[in-house]
């Protein structure tokens, strides 16, 4: 229980940390703030918030978050996350799922 507690804390913070870099690449490119970014909010493809050039930004900046925040160094951008059957890229709560994924296979 203690496990599943102490993941459900990390998908947490992870999307807390995601919408920040949301937020930081959507001002670095001048796009424009929707409404509240939620941990359902798309990133790509269709209704994406982001095209292509924007998501590199966000998954670099992610990385870094993640290095800083949580010691471990990842790769969200790999042959495995492109092969997957759904994208990790389609919304936050996904990209934090497979965040969260990497980080404890690093662990």
């Amino acid at each position: 229980m203690s496990d599943q507690r102490n993941e459900a804390q990390e998908i947490v913070g992870l999307n807390e940390l995601i919408i920040e870099c949301v937020n930081d690449v959507r001002e670095q490119n001048d796009i424009a703030p929707g409404a509240d970014i939620s941990p359902d909010a798309r990133l790509f493809g269709r209704e994406g918030m982001f095209e292509s050039l924007a998501l590199v930004n966000l998954i670099t900046s992610l990385e870094e978050a993640i290095e800083d925040k949580f010691d471990v160094a990842i790769s969200l951008a790999d042959e495995r996350a492109m092969s997957q059957n759904r994208s990790p890229y389609r919304t936050i709560a996904a990209l934090a799922e497979y965040a969260a994924e990497l980080i404890a296979e690093q662990r």
